[in-house]
């Protein structure tokens, strides 16, 4: 064993570390004040250019890190944000979290990220969850929890919070919406259908939620608008590949003048075109298709898919940076809607 002395640290051979260092131990090396580098660590303002250099430096050759603990008791911030998403499997929304995590650690929060199911009672569990855990903000994936039972259950358990819903509404003084007018978006993805000649249109959807609902909402004022004559057919396939390429085959032998169809998602809209191919029809050329996501899927089929753009990277930006902006006391709106797009392919 040998000891030696380092600016007033006592180091005892490589088999035992030093204690952790402190930001009183960071002051007296830097000689200021403890509260001088509490600003710095904290990175508020009120610090000399060249002193907060300096502490960082020192910060940084000490490997100093912060007694989260010790700060929550003092700040009553847990630092963390809790975001609930309904199935992990979906793709569509763990990219979303993926966004939203990267960004929110960059303001130096951390993230709990609950796979909570579909059901009322999974969904009330985590909410509660939230609630012990203490984290600083709430998020939700999806407009799957825009039910009445979530409502309740955030009234009861996070009052006291922010709450943010991604592509969904819910009206409670603390929930923030930031949502994707999908809407509008399927309205002009029947007007993109109509101007390439393809009036005889159906919306196809595995399940309702509310975010389903407004597409197929959006897909009927598009046929009354773009398609006057016609009448709009929406098929309900329920969920898994066999009965979505069932109904798709289904609707061209009772509907066969069918030349254009919009999938309530991307990987229906993939499956669809597989069906529509074995039955010896062409897409663009018999039977024009649209997704909505612009997934990954869209490049890995033959053609290649147009899909409606519901802007999930702005969405998942948009709701951090609110998270960030309640959490530092500004005001902010408490909706938000930001406008889809339509990238067009091979497929139409």
């Amino acid at each position: 064993m040998y000891i030696y002395i380092k600016l007033g640290f006592i180091h005892l051979g490589a088999d035992r570390l030093p204690q952790k260092v402190t930001i009183y131990d960071i002051a007296k090396i830097a000689n200021v004040s403890p509260s001088t580098v509490s600003r710095v660590v904290n990175n508020q303002p009120n610090v000399k250019k060249s002193t907060r250099a300096r502490i960082i430096k020192l910060l940084e050759e000490y490997s100093y890190i912060p007694d989260e603990t010790a700060r929550s008791l003092v700040t009553q911030s847990s630092r963390m944000v809790g975001i609930l998403i309904s199935d992990i499997r979906t793709t569509h929304h763990t990219d979303g979290v993926f966004y939203l995590q990267r960004e929110l650690s960059k303001h130096g929060y951390s993230c709990l990220i609950y796979n909570t199911g579909s059901g009322d009672e999974e969904q009330l569990q985590y909410i509660q969850v939230l609630q012990q855990k203490k984290v600083d903000a709430a998020v939700l994936m999806g407009s799957v929890y825009q039910t009445e039972n979530v409502k309740r259950a955030l009234k009861k358990y996070l009052t006291d919070i922010p709450v943010f819903i991604c592509n969904g509404v819910i009206d409670l003084p603390n929930v923030f919406s930031i949502v994707a007018d999908e809407r509008g978006g399927v309205s002009e993805c029947v007007r993109l259908l109509s101007d390439k000649g393809r009036k005889n249109t159906a919306f196809i959807v595995n399940h309702y939620t509310p975010s389903n609902l407004l597409k197929r909402e959006g897909y009927e004022e598009g046929v009354a608008r773009w398609c006057s004559g016609n009448e709009p057919l929406v098929i309900e396939t329920g969920t898994g590949i066999p009965l979505i390429y069932q109904a798709t085959q289904e609707l061209m032998r009772s509907h066969p003048d069918t030349n254009g169809m919009i999938f309530s998602e991307d990987m229906l809209a993939v499956i669809g075109i597989r069906a529509l191919k074995e039955m010896g029809l062409r897409v663009p050329e018999d039977v024009a298709v649209i997704g909505i996501n612009n997934s990954s899927y869209t490049e890995m089929c033959t053609p290649t898919l147009t899909s409606l753009d519901n802007m999930l990277y702005d969405l998942s930006m948009t709701v951090a940076k609110d998270v960030y902006s309640v959490l530092q006391g500004e005001h902010i709106s408490r909706k938000v809607m930001i406008y889809s797009e339509i990238v067009e392919r091979q497929s139409t």
